[in-house]
């Protein structure tokens, strides 16, 4: 969907980088190890967004690090075309009504710092998940978008011992309680 409507895909790479996960920082030297593209490239999208003022850019030693602008106007729509992209919006939605006691749904792995991936991986954080409707859920959800679905039920206290492992960039929140 998203190769249809914008044709580059180190914009698309570098909107998944910056715009799924606000909290993705990067620098060009970075981004090049991430994306199978040239670092002019890379450059150029850059530049691009930073001008059209979607990132924002501080220079730390000798490096131009960027991160996405919150406060574009544009930032929330991006985002919420992101999550459609990857389905995420239908899964939480779906699940979060009828699962039974569930604080938070994460994001984790790859998407969750801002790469492509086919897997598509979450926390759910809760207790009394009724399991049967969430296999439902997730296979119907495979099956629309196309990706692999796996998932972890955690209590608060396991959710607790488990993030500690994890850095700021790789655990994306996507819905509370």
């Amino acid at each position: 969907m998203l190769e249809t409507l914008i044709t580059s895909k180190t914009r698309i790479n570098l909107l998944l980088k910056f715009f799924l996960n606000s909290k993705n920082t990067a620098w060009l030297r970075s981004l090049e190890s991430e994306f199978p593209e040239t670092s002019n490239a890379i450059r150029l999208e850059l530049l691009r967004l930073e001008r059209a003022e979607l990132l924002k850019s501080r220079i730390v030693g000798n490096k131009k690090i960027y991160r996405a602008n919150t406060r574009h106007p544009l930032f929330p729509e991006i985002n919420s075309l992101l999550m459609k992209h990857f389905g995420l919006d239908e899964v939480i939605e779906r699940v979060t009504k009828k699962m039974g006691d569930i604080s938070s749904v994460y994001l984790v792995g790859k998407l969750a710092k801002g790469q492509e991936s086919k897997m598509v991986d979450f926390w759910f954080v809760g207790k009394n998940i009724n399991k049967e409707y969430l296999i439902k859920v997730i296979e119907k959800a495979e099956a629309k978008i196309k990706r692999k679905i796996r998932y972890i039920i955690l209590t608060k206290e396991e959710f607790i011992d488990f993030s500690k492992n994890k850095k700021e960039n790789e655990l994306l929140l996507l819905w509370e309680s």
